[in-house]
């Protein structure tokens, strides 16, 4: 149980850090992607960031409507 909610904990930061350099926070982020019904869990998303950059902001791009 602890392993999970460290391991959520690490993805929300990870998206967070990539999100401020769009110029988003992670709640804004979050909420964008849910208005637009994008469904992508915060695994995949924190990988993305992590990994690449670019796709990362095509998705913020979406979210920001």
């Amino acid at each position: 149980k602890n392993k999970k909610r460290s391991f959520r904990a690490l993805w929300i930061q990870r998206i967070n850090a990539a999100a401020r350099l769009e110029g988003m926070t992670y709640s804004t982020l979050m909420g964008g992607l849910h208005k637009q019904g994008i469904e992508i869990n915060r695994k995949v998303l924190a990988d993305l960031a992590m990994n690449n950059p670019e796709a990362f902001k095509s998705i913020c791009e979406k979210a920001r409507g």
